[in-house]
């Protein structure tokens, strides 16, 4: 993964990203095999940061890195090996849109400027797997969701005392991700859970490249450490393939993951964890941007039904907000103010809470740190989205939206500080009790890891 990252909320973009940097990274494996040319530059740099202007373009972005402009052609003779690059790159882009809309002409058309120019043949090779994500008529595959009828009734059993990392939108592979993750494992955890998010697209190979090799190598070496992820909005850009591959390999026995949701339960029937799947209805690529994500009726029963058997107190876990003050939920109402809120996720909470045994609710989705004053009914809620994507100091990420019904407010001096012109990166500890758990929230600086705010839920 490249060390300048973007991500967008847009699931063609997404898998357009996911193929430019799979092919950098095949190119450069050439490259530096026997008797290969040296490069002056990396074509993980050149392509992602070429891919990287374009996403900016596609949305309205300014382009800052790279270049962003379409060269003519890749056949032509001015061009020089950076300008052939850029070619590339945008070729793969026409080629995931035609893939998007089965615009079957146009991919024809695409792999015959491929074929005739001087674009390296791994271009061709790795686009077309990517065409195994789409059907014909363009329609993504569907997402292979476990149902709980399928997944049964059974919780996961942690030992009670069990200390929890929570880490989200972490998923990038990239040195912030790494340090993150090097921090976390000198907690020391009895268990990790990610909220969400396996970058760009949530395929096979980045689920393999930016989360499990990585999290075998820091965190498991030493230590036996349970590791959960939720699905997140990117995790299901290519159609969840990469991440249900995944959830198998995560533990053994009684402890793997079954599905998409699932329960953490304290063996002294103190506390559990559920975590909830937000990210299978935040992925179709016509409404992205007004998306109300929801929970599957289903599943908010299955939920349910672990509250009731229940006698503890139980933390809920998501990738979506069920609340901002900082980023928009929904469409625009054509007259009024914003609703802060998911009224999906509102309600789902309600009914959840029906006999007030939800103790606090931690979720990701925005890159950044949330620490929120009681709002709508929840006492605890918390984003903990500064897992590893770079937002930029520039972005006030502190400024609420101007046009909320109402503002959610975070409790004052928590907020991130910032490092090399971007904000930090961290997670939460969770340190299981009888009576309470203490939550702690941590962000990597320069000076090591620094703690910005603790506190007990019970």
């Amino acid at each position: 993964m490249p060390e300048t990252f973007e991500s967008v909320r847009d699931p063609v973009l997404s898998l357009f990203q996911s193929a430019v940097a799979e092919v950098a990274e095949r190119i450069d494996a050439k490259a530096s095999g026997p008797g290969a040319r040296r490069l002056e530059r990396s074509a993980s740099a050149t392509f992602n940061d070429e891919a990287t202007a374009i996403t900016r373009r596609e949305c309205g972005r300014d382009a800052g890195i790279g270049s962003g402009v379409r060269p003519s052609s890749p056949a032509a003779r001015d061009l020089s090996p950076v300008d052939i690059g850029k070619v590339c790159v945008e070729l793969a882009l026409r080629y995931v849109k035609a893939l998007a809309s089965g615009n079957q002409a146009a991919l024809a058309e695409v792999e015959d400027e491929y074929r005739t120019g001087t674009c390296d043949v791994e271009w061709v090779t790795t686009l077309r797997a990517y065409a195994g994500y789409f059907g014909p008529d363009g329609k993504r595959k569907p997402i292979p969701y476990v149902r709980p009828a399928q997944a049964g009734p059974e919780t996961h059993e942690i030992k009670a005392g069990s200390r929890l990392a929570l880490v989200s939108d972490w998923g990038t592979g990239a040195r912030p991700a790494i340090e993150v993750l090097r921090s976390i494992a000198g907690e020391h955890p009895d268990v990790l859970v990610h909220l969400g998010d396996i970058y760009y697209s949530g395929t096979r190979k980045e689920c393999e490249d930016n989360f499990l090799r990585p999290v075998t190598r820091e965190l498991r070496t030493k230590r036996p450490t349970l590791v959960y992820t939720l699905s997140g909005n990117h995790d299901m850009y290519c159609g969840g393939v990469g991440y249900y591959d995944l959830l198998p390999k995560l533990n053994e026995g009684s402890l793997r993951q079954r599905a998409s949701f699932f329960c953490l339960r304290s063996a002294d029937e103190r506390w559990q964890f559920l975590a909830m799947d937000t990210g299978l209805h935040d992925n179709n690529p016509h409404s992205v941007a007004d998306a109300l994500t929801h929970l599957e009726d289903d599943e908010l029963e299955w939920h349910c039904q672990r509250i009731e058997e229940f006698g503890g107190r139980t933390i809920l876990l998501s990738h979506h907000q069920p609340f901002s003050a900082f980023s928009a939920i929904g469409a625009k109402p054509a007259q009024g103010k914003r609703n802060p809120s998911n009224p999906h996720l509102m309600r789902a909470f309600e009914r959840m809470n029906r006999d007030g045994c939800v103790a606090a609710w931690f979720w990701g989705h925005e890159h950044s740190l949330g620490i929120y004053e009681p709002f709508s009914g929840i006492k605890v809620g918390r984003c903990i989205g500064h897992g590893a994507v770079p937002v930029s100091v520039l972005d006030n990420i502190y400024k609420p939206l101007d046009d909320l019904e109402q503002t959610p407010a975070i409790i004052e001096g928590t907020r991130l500080q910032t490092r090399g012109g971007v904000f930090t990166h961290g997670y939460a500890v969770i340190d299981v009790g009888v009576g309470s758990c203490r939550a702690r929230y941590m962000q990597v600086t320069d000076a090591g890891t620094e703690e910005i705010f603790s506190e007990e839920i019970s």
